[in-house]
């Protein structure tokens, strides 16, 4: 094998795609403990297509999301995949988020994102349910079924004669001069290159190997959604967002119109009790004493303990939870909205206790670990999976 890719979320399936353009020649593994690709952060997000607003100018999000999402939308369009460039609106629901609102519309124009400040009556054209002293319109930010835009992808690489080997999970790797040897529970594989996109997992394997140690750590944090009933979906047009704290890579809870018709309100976002905890009976002993023990996550929770408190209110209360979407959207009341499941955020905590802003990486000769690919990744895994491809041939030669 030339290159193992180790998970089948978007970000892989989209590395094993650009390096199949670039090196047509290459055999390429990707290796997914789950009996089905796109099973975890892909699979569980809101659906949005990002514009590339909200990320600081000259970083990777900025960078990737806005190319990102031209080669997604491309791809959509090529393969009949659903999707929709249906624009949302950023609401300043209190005087302090007007001049937020101007900064950003300052970073949309650094980051050469469409957007435009409109007024009360303009935003009550667009969205004549949702409240607000004033907005931006992004005209960019569409909507997309990742799990079958990932299924295409799954069935391009399949044609093109690549394995994708479901139900493998990893439980070592040895890196050697001339070639990477991966031990799944069932038999190993030797490669040239081992590309790591293991999302939720990715600095376990990482540290799998003495040289490709990190001291970032994946902190999951669960949101949770709720949907609109059916009678009630007329209150949402398209998209309807916060404005989000700066603080953190959170964008607050929003309603989100699905490519199905349906609406969808959330996420928050909670510290789960495991890597792939979705609900708070799942709990995971060795995820949870990490948690619990790590100096990183004593540290963020001094921090932020008001702001972690108030998720987790949010989180067992609708009540709270609704009050929270009424800032947005004053008509909605509980009866109006159905819990309907949760999704796990991979997100990267440094030894500071810092939340990573950015996509992240750490390489060695003959390995790449994708350590830090929260949202937009999925917008912008097109441009990431192209980066990683590069990295990967400049190893290959």
């Amino acid at each position: 094998m030339d290159v193992v890719i180790v998970g089948a979320g978007i970000v892989g399936l989209t590395t094993a795609r650009a390096l199949s353009a670039k090196r047509p020649e290459l055999r390429i593994a990707l290796l997914e403990k789950e009996p089905a690709v796109a099973r975890h952060q892909t699979g569980s997000n809101s659906g949005v297509i990002h514009s590339g607003i909200y990320y600081k100018p000259g970083s990777l999000k900025a960078r990737l999301t806005v190319s990102g999402k031209a080669e997604l939308e491309r791809f959509c369009a090529d393969h009949g995949v659903p999707y929709e460039r249906c624009g949302k609106v950023i609401v300043a629901t209190r005087p302090e988020e007007l001049a937020q609102l101007d900064m950003l519309a300052q970073r949309a124009a650094d980051n050469a994102v469409l957007a435009e400040r409109i007024s009360v009556q303009q935003l009550h054209e667009l969205e004549p349910h949702a409240a607000g002293l004033g907005a931006l319109r992004v005209a960019s930010t569409g909507i997309v079924d990742y799990p079958v835009l990932c299924q295409w992808l799954a069935d391009e690489l399949e044609q093109a004669d690549h394995e994708i080997r479901l139900h493998t999970k990893v439980s070592g790797i040895a890196e050697e001069d001339q070639q990477v040897v991966v031990a799944t529970e069932s038999d190993y594989l030797t490669a040239k290159v081992l590309i790591n996109c293991a999302g939720l997992h990715s600095d376990r394997i990482a540290n799998l190997t003495p040289s490709s140690q990190t001291d970032i750590r994946i902190m999951p944090f669960r949101g949770e959604y709720y949907s609109l009933i059916p009678a009630r979906r007329h209150l949402v047009n398209n998209l309807i967002y916060p404005v989000p704290d700066s603080r953190f890579p959170f964008l607050g809870v929003h309603f989100t119109r699905m490519v199905n018709g349906g609406v969808e309100a959330g996420p928050n976002a909670v510290p789960a009790l495991a890597r792939e905890g979705y609900r708070w009976g799942d709990i995971n002993r060795r995820d949870l004493t990490e948690i619990l023990t790590a100096r990183s996550s004593r540290i963020l929770a001094r921090n932020f303990w008001r702001t972690g408190l108030g998720e987790i209110h949010r989180s067992l209360s609708k009540r709270a939870f609704v009050t929270a979407l009424q800032a947005l959207v004053p008509e909605v009341r509980s009866e109006d909205l159905i819990r309907t499941g949760a999704g796990v955020r991979a997100q990267a905590i440094g030894p500071d206790g810092a939340l990573l802003d950015d996509f992240a990486f750490a390489e060695t000769a003959r390995q790449i670990h994708v350590v830090n690919a929260p949202s937009p990744a999925a917008t912008a895994s097109f441009a990431i999976g192209r980066i990683i491809a590069d990295k990967a041939i400049e190893r290959l030669g």
